[in-house]
């Protein structure tokens, strides 16, 4: 049971670093897909383009242009990389001592229970196309169903009990 444990809170581990680490080269990211998507490598103007790869040429064309003209931007989602990286370090003490540090895991779920009012209040704000939002609304969610799993797991190990440091509040 351990075992099966370890293995749902290093998925989660796992899907923040992968997070993090592929919001660093967004720009050569948008443009493999597009030289995927498009049907000529060299039309790259999302006018020419519906639906979905109509949306990536035009997220490709903006970070592009703030690149070339502001690239200090890129700045603010090499922190949001970084964030996802240390917010994946948390998990580790879960991971090493299922019972001690379950309230890490309770945080985990608030936090992808709140990534579904955030994609969607923010993504309107920002005209994000609704498909989208979903889309990053379901990043939540895939992180919600390990986090619940483990936590049942981690009820089996015994009840909760306060580390030995802890003031006694009887």
């Amino acid at each position: 049971m351990l075992a099966r444990y370890r293995l749902t809170v290093t998925v989660v581990i796992g899907g923040l670093l992968l997070s993090g680490i592929t919001a660093f080269p967004l720009l050569a990211e948008l443009n493999f897909l597009a030289s995927l998507l498009t049907t000529d490598p060299a039309d790259l103007n999302p006018e020419h383009y519906g639906g979905l790869t109509h949306w990536i040429l035009v997220v490709r064309q903006g970070l592009e242009i703030t690149y070339r003209d502001y690239p200090f931007i890129a700045y603010g989602t090499d922190w949001l990389a970084f964030g996802h990286i240390v917010i994946a370090l948390f998990f580790i003490l879960p991971y090493r001592d299922p019972v001690r540090y379950r309230g890490v895991l309770h945080v985990g779920v608030a936090a992808s229970l709140l990534v579904i009012p955030l994609a969607l209040v923010c993504g309107h704000l920002r005209n994000i196309p609704l498909a989208w939002r979903l889309v990053d609304c379901s990043f939540g969610i895939l992180c919600l169903l390990p986090l619940l799993y483990a936590l049942r797991l981690s009820k089996a190990f015994g009840a909760y009990q306060p580390s030995p440091s802890a003031p006694d509040c009887r």
